[in-house]
């Protein structure tokens, strides 16, 4: 009978205690969900070998692979990509400086080898495509969490996982989308699918991460897709030998070194 009281007891705390969590979960705001989202670890550095497969309406597929490296400097997180393969995109390289400081946009550059030269990346080109693909220079900065008004919409299980589904809506008029919606893991807090909104508010692109790993301790998103909806083309993003604090050099992340190569 004691047996019986203390696990009736046992069951009792567990019974509340998951109750609270719950409770503290449906809590939370849409932008708090979305904060935890952006500030998952990344560790300080990250070196990874990226396939990009643009795939057209027809199926014909374009594949690139590129050489990535990010770090993050503690008030400025940068990242350089070097383009491999194919010979027509060979030695190309793009430059990616994200501020902590809200009031500070991304810092962007691309060298073009046919040209030798660099050009950064005005505020005007941001919602360009990036190299063929379904990513626009914008998509490959990072958001500022403020930027945007963020509404939590619904809580949503599929396929036996609980996401929270949050609406983020910016409040720049001007924004080349009208609002984007993103299906957030309540367990890990990693988003597995984002839908993009023209300025119209039509569906125009859907992101989706198909696979992420645990890797040396992080959450890593390794394989993701962005589709767009209105030109039924696909760019398909693999991450390969994926290595973190390695400890990369500052020296990595330059203008000479766009130039210089891998």
């Amino acid at each position: 009978m004691k047996t019986l009281k203390i696990t009736s007891a046992i069951a009792l705390l567990i019974l509340v205690n998951s109750f609270s969590v719950r409770l503290s979960a449906q809590q939370l705001t849409g932008r708090e969900i979305i904060d935890k989202a952006y500030n998952l670890p990344t560790g300080e550095d990250m070196t990874s070998d990226l396939t990009m497969t643009l795939i057209n309406k027809s199926g014909n597929t374009r594949v690139r692979k590129i050489k990535q490296f990010t770090k993050d400097f503690g008030n400025v997180e940068k990242s350089i990509m070097f383009f491999l393969s194919p010979a027509d995109v060979r030695n190309t390289s793009f430059m990616n400086w994200t501020y902590d400081d809200p009031s500070k946009s991304d810092d962007q550059w691309i060298y073009l080898p046919a040209l030798k030269k660099i050009k950064r990346i005005s505020s005007d080109s941001k919602s360009d495509y990036f190299m063929g693909s379904d990513f626009t220079y914008d998509d490959l900065g990072d958001r500022k969490l403020d930027d945007d008004t963020h509404k939590l919409l619904k809580e949503e299980t599929i396929d036996g996982v609980d996401y929270y589904v949050v609406e983020s809506v910016p409040k720049d008029e001007d924004y080349m989308y009208s609002k984007t919606v993103t299906w957030i893991r309540k367990d890990n807090f990693v988003g597995l699918k984002k839908e993009f909104y023209d300025e119209d508010g039509e569906l125009l692109k859907i992101l989706k991460i198909k696979k992420f790993e645990d890797i040396s301790g992080y959450l890593t998103i390794t394989h993701s897709e962005m589709e767009n909806a209105q030109k039924n083309h696909r760019t398909v993003m693999k991450l390969d030998n994926i290595q973190i604090n390695t400890g990369i050099p500052a020296s990595k992340f330059t203008e000479r070194m766009m130039m210089r190569g891998i």
